[in-house]
């Protein structure tokens, strides 16, 4: 090999290590700017509204955590929790739901509450007037089954005011009773203040005196277990401040204050 061969070779070898190993730092830094802490909330479903437009604010005042919420029915977030899920804040529907986690959460604080009402399709075809009008038979209700806070809430609703309802479905969730009612498949759904407000066009809203003396209380906690400690706290202190409180007020949550 001459020795021009030999110099090429040699200044091709280097050119290529040299950008391997720009290659490999670039990456790493790039990796190194990208890196956010990942902060899992479980949420009650009548959150969704609400709890998405927290998560903004958040990030916005934390460009470094990555905020994934779960929502679902409040017995179904325990119950993945008591199971093992990852996270690092639940909020539920209901004190008595997130009273069954027991020592796997830090004390919780209440930051809303919620009751409920009738929705019915768009100009209230069934006539009904009050909460006596959904033991018609002929009229198709929904509620959430009583393992559900918004369930819970309906069934103290029959105890104080002696009116049994005989719904033709029970669901995991009060959103899902809202989809019954906008899809046609009922005439009627028993769902919270909020989840109404926030509804579509397509249904009609009707209150009862009942409903007030049935108030859930919303409470949040920080796991134990979380690993994100620290930024867990700060996301709960966000719903309990100015900024979060606001938020739920202007869906209809009627504050913890």
């Amino acid at each position: 090999m001459t020795a021009v061969s030999r110099w090429t070779r040699w200044v091709c070898v280097a050119a290529s290590a040299a950008l391997i190993t720009g290659v490999a730092v670039g990456c790493s830094s790039s990796d190194d700017a990208d890196a956010k802490t990942p902060l899992k909330v479980y949420a009650a479903a009548s959150l969704k509204k609400t709890f998405t437009e927290i998560e903004k604010a958040y990030e916005s005042q934390h460009p470094d955590v990555d905020v994934t919420i779960n929502f679902d029915g409040s017995s179904a977030l325990v119950n993945q929790i008591k199971q093992g899920a990852d996270a690092d804040v639940i909020a539920t529907a209901d004190e008595a739901t997130m009273s069954k986690l027991g020592d796997l959460v830090d004390p919780p604080k209440i930051f809303a509450r919620n009751t409920l009402v009738i929705v019915t399709a768009a100009g209230n075809p069934k006539n009904i007037t009050n909460f006596g009008s959904l033991a018609n038979p002929s009229i198709r209700t929904v509620v959430c089954a009583v393992e559900v806070p918004c369930g819970a809430a309906t069934a103290q609703v029959e105890r104080n005011t002696g009116i049994v309802i005989k719904p033709v479905s029970e669901e995991s969730s009060v959103t899902a009773v809202l989809t019954k009612v906008t899809s046609g498949e009922a005439d009627a759904g028993l769902v919270y203040v909020t989840d109404a407000k926030s509804g579509p066009d397509t249904i009609a809203v009707v209150g009862d005196r009942a409903f007030a003396k049935v108030v859930n209380n919303y409470p949040i906690a920080t796991l134990k277990t979380s690993k994100h400690q620290q930024q867990a706290q700060e996301f709960m202190d966000l719903v309990l401040a100015q900024t979060g409180q606001k938020i739920l007020t202007d869906a209809g949550f009627v504050t913890a204050g």
